[in-house]
């Protein structure tokens, strides 16, 4: 028996701020050069397989996976490579990058095709050769997630289309758009893993989305919708896990070793898309948004472009910007420079004004458990600060710090605005690194 559980009832309410929600995705024209990072997934960076000079076409491979928690890199243009740089990520780290120069001619590499899928592990190879990560902002190689190792325990695939972070509507855009292509990417799923059952999350604030999955699988009586209530953070996976389908993944476990599978909606209509056409993963839908920005839409983008010109795409800024980040405001990454490119698990793009950036200087502690009752995990943040600041190993690992989802909601309802997921995320570290019960 799975315990039923009604932890995903807390979190908070963040502002619904969708305003590019019922607008139609743009394509930007090709951009003056790509840039190709690496590192685009959770695992090894791959190698460049390309050398300055080398031309390329659109769906060549430009860097190859080294192992198998990794992801191949295709180019979304064709062009001739200028070089192979070092960027800086915002984290602070380096990483290759393959730059490339388009010639206009978007020529389609001749080894694209639509891939033969007959079995399980021909789907898993597409799968891989399409490059897919996780699109939810994860990116976690997606061949690696359909391969587990329980993978006969596995009996319900779960789709998250909550998209429950402020701004973004690139999901439900998908959705709106995109509708056969999920829907052959979920068949496709549950045919070679043969998986019984698929639930798809969706937040209640995204109605049209909503009534049209409900539409389309009137007749799929192993497919149904599951309407998630407007409260971050819904689309945190173990969050997810419990409201669709009740059960509670164990610490240090994966969702596999209670029967499911969570996959992103893009990224399972990307999946749909590739069976069809053989296209790797080259492009990305993102949300331009926040207050500084001119004209605020979902832009269709080839991965690689640099942040700097999809900004100039959407108008450019209206007042000064004080703040850009890729992702969403609670989870999203704060970039120091607009020459950093998309990458394939950015969803968002918010540039925000003095205004929206501007920080209250952090207030003494009250004790009012507020981070307590909104932490979706169940964990006690003002605890485990005390104990972090104590240096308490064995506090830290007994009040589970472990199971920290860095979705910030401790940090947003605090009145006294005080760093806590920050120090949740230092706590967090500081127990890995010293070891931890598992």
């Amino acid at each position: 028996m799975f315990k039923k559980l009604s932890r995903a009832a807390l979190g908070a309410a963040v502002p619904h701020d969708k305003a590019t929600s019922g607008m139609q995705t743009v394509t930007m024209p090709l951009p003056s050069k790509l840039v190709l990072c690496m590192q685009q997934h959770i695992g090894a960076p791959c190698t460049p397989v390309v050398k300055k000079g080398d031309h390329v076409d659109v769906g060549t491979v430009v860097g190859k996976a080294p192992s198998v928690v990794s992801a191949d890199i295709h180019s979304g243009v064709s062009g001739t490579v200028m070089g192979i740089e070092t960027v800086q990520y915002p984290t602070g780290g380096v990483v290759q990058a393959v730059v490339i120069e388009p010639d206009g001619q978007q020529t389609i590499a001749a080894n694209i095709k639509k891939p033969s899928v007959t079995n399980y592990e021909s789907f898993i190879q597409a799968v891989r050769d399409c490059g897919l990560v996780g699109l939810g902002g994860a990116g976690f190689p997606t061949a690696v997630k359909l391969s587990p190792k329980n993978l006969q325990q596995v009996d319900t695939l779960v789709i998250n289309g909550a998209e429950c972070e402020s701004y973004l509507t690139a999901d439900n855009r998908e959705f709106l758009e995109h509708s056969d292509t999920i829907l052959s990417g979920i068949k496709a799923v549950m045919e070679y893993l043969q998986i019984q059952k698929c639930c798809i999350g969706i937040e209640r604030n995204k109605p049209e989305a909503m009534d049209l999955m409900f539409s389309l699988i009137k007749d799929e009586p192993a497919i149904k919708v599951v309407p998630l209530p407007s409260r971050y953070p819904q689309g945190a996976e173990k969050v997810l896990i419990e409201r669709t389908v009740g059960r509670e993944v164990p610490r240090g476990g994966l969702p596999s070793d209670v029967g499911v599978i969570v996959l992103n909606v893009t990224t399972v209509s990307t999946i749909g898309k590739y069976l069809q056409t053989g296209m790797p993963l080259t492009t990305k839908r993102v949300t331009v948004e926040g207050d500084a920005v001119a004209k605020p839409q979902n832009v269709e983008v080839i991965i690689g472009t640099p942040l700097e010109e999809v900004l100039e795409f959407c108008g450019g800024t209206k007042v000064q910007a004080a703040k850009v980040i890729t992702g969403g405001p609670m989870m999203g990454t704060a970039q120091v420079s607009l020459q950093f490119p998309v990458l394939k698990q950015n969803n968002g793009l918010l540039v925000l004004s003095e205004k929206s950036a501007h920080l209250p200087a952090a207030q003494p502690c009250i004790r009012c458990g507020r981070c307590i009752s909104a932490c979706p995990m169940g964990l006690s943040p003002v605890e485990i600060a005390n104990a972090y600041n104590r240096k308490d190993t064995h506090a830290l690992d007994k009040m589970m710090v472990d199971l920290c989802i860095a979705c910030g909601t401790c940090a947003y309802v605090c009145p006294a605005k005080r760093p806590v997921s920050q120090t949740m995320a230092l706590a967090k570290d500081y127990l890995k690194r010293k070891g931890g019960e598992k």
